[in-house]
């Protein structure tokens, strides 16, 4: 850690470049899944969510960046490599697991969901434990982020009926529930 003048204790900048080390950790692994999604999807709608996953992952390619500077920028080290990414993470991996078009749309939902929860828990160690209101400032742009790319991929997942009321496969209900 960088010696850092900037009125935050030495203790609480490192607690919120190990938070951003956590959060960039499940940001590279939900990347990789939905590149992985991108590159292996079939099905009717394969065209539409070879783009729609194209653009999903080039923004969680934007807040990986944003997330290892500010790491960078409270006096640490951004995390860099894969073993300390799945090290890390507290999203995980599916080798092997190839859904359909709806599975690989609810997995992301919920690996999504998963991150806003453990935003949600940062932001508030940011802002009341570390007194950092700018870390948690941060935190909340991202997790803005996360909770517009879950509901467009929860679209997906919308079916309007003949009496055009809006019904939803809930994704626990395709993946199983993942606290």
């Amino acid at each position: 850690m960088e010696d850092l003048k900037v009125g935050l204790e030495p203790k609480s900048l490192k607690g919120i470049v190990e938070t951003l080390n956590l959060l960039l950790a499940d940001e590279h692994v939900l990347y990789v899944k939905t590149r992985n999604y991108h590159w292996n999807v079939t099905g009717p709608r394969f065209h539409t969510l070879h783009l729609f996953f194209e653009t999903q992952y080039d923004e969680l390619a934007e807040i990986i960046d944003e997330v290892a500077e500010n790491a960078r920028q409270f006096g640490g080290v951004a995390a860099g490599t894969m073993a300390e990414f799945t090290k890390s993470a507290r999203l995980k991996e599916e080798p092997g697991n190839l859904p359909d078009e709806d599975g690989m749309i609810a997995n992301l939902v919920a690996d999504h969901e998963a991150v806003i929860r453990h935003l949600r828990k940062d932001i508030d160690t940011s802002g009341e434990k570390y007194k950092a209101a700018d870390a948690a400032d941060f935190l909340t742009s991202v997790l803005e982020k996360h909770n517009k790319m879950a509901w467009m991929l929860r679209s997906h997942l919308t079916r309007i009926s003949g009496r055009g009321e809006p019904s939803r496969k809930n994704s626990d209900e395709l993946v199983g529930n993942r606290n």
